[in-house]
């Protein structure tokens, strides 16, 4: 099954709440959600506090991507405070092994996330550890940028490595997703889309709507 997942990192947050309720009955099936500490990556976002807030008022998947450095310090927390999935980056784990144990005894779904710039060799020893797998098509940390059309090769190469194995695995997209190169994404291998700007900008329903009929 083909998932969109808007990226609130785009959303107006003055009409968060309102934003939110409507990608969700445009037909949205998760809600991306980026943690950043700025030391990982340049920006700093929102943490628990917005995201406890959040879950008290929906029922949304919340999908977290934690890009920040030290991610075992934050599971407990984004567990508890309603995260439904937890993603970290393998370039900022010293013991993956260690987060994808930590963030399943909290009973939450595992990702593993990865920069542009590394290669998929690296998560085959945790493909048989994790719910899903994010391929990175921009630099994380910031939004608006163009998709690194050569990332969708590595989902292409994941996807094999996965169907190889014979694993149930997701493949997640993030970065640079439009109307115009979904589709390539898909037909590549990944199967759940994060889309911000794509999403947010301009008419929200069209934006969804127009998102899931090229998926």
């Amino acid at each position: 099954m083909n998932i969109l997942a808007p990226s609130i990192l785009s959303a107006d947050f003055w009409k968060l709440g309102e934003q939110i309720e409507e990608v969700q009955r445009a037909g949205a099936q998760y809600l991306h959600i980026d943690v950043m500490d700025g030391n990982f990556v340049p920006s700093v976002s929102y943490g628990s506090p917005v995201i406890r807030s959040l879950r008290k008022s929906t029922d949304f998947f919340f999908d977290v991507h934690l890009m920040v450095n030290h991610p075992e310090t934050y599971i407990e927390r984004m567990a508890r405070c309603g995260a439904d999935s937890i993603n970290f980056h393998y370039e900022a784990a010293e013991d993956a092994d260690s987060v994808i144990a930590q963030i399943r005894q909290t009973g939450k779904r595992v990702g593993i996330t990865i920069k542009p710039e590394t290669p998929v060799a690296v998560l085959e020893p945790y493909l048989d550890k994790v719910d899903m797998v994010l391929i990175m098509t921009v630099e994380p940390g910031k939004g608006g940028q163009k998709l690194i059309a050569g990332c969708l090769d590595k989902v292409t190469e994941l996807r094999k490595m996965l169907d190889a194995k014979g694993l149930q695995v997701d493949i997640q997209v993030d970065g640079g997703i439009t109307d115009d190169n979904v589709a390539m994404a898909i037909k590549a291998g990944a199967n759940v889309i994060v889309a911000g700007s794509a999403v947010f900008l301009g008419d929200i329903t069209e934006n969804v709507t127009n998102l899931l009929k090229n998926m």
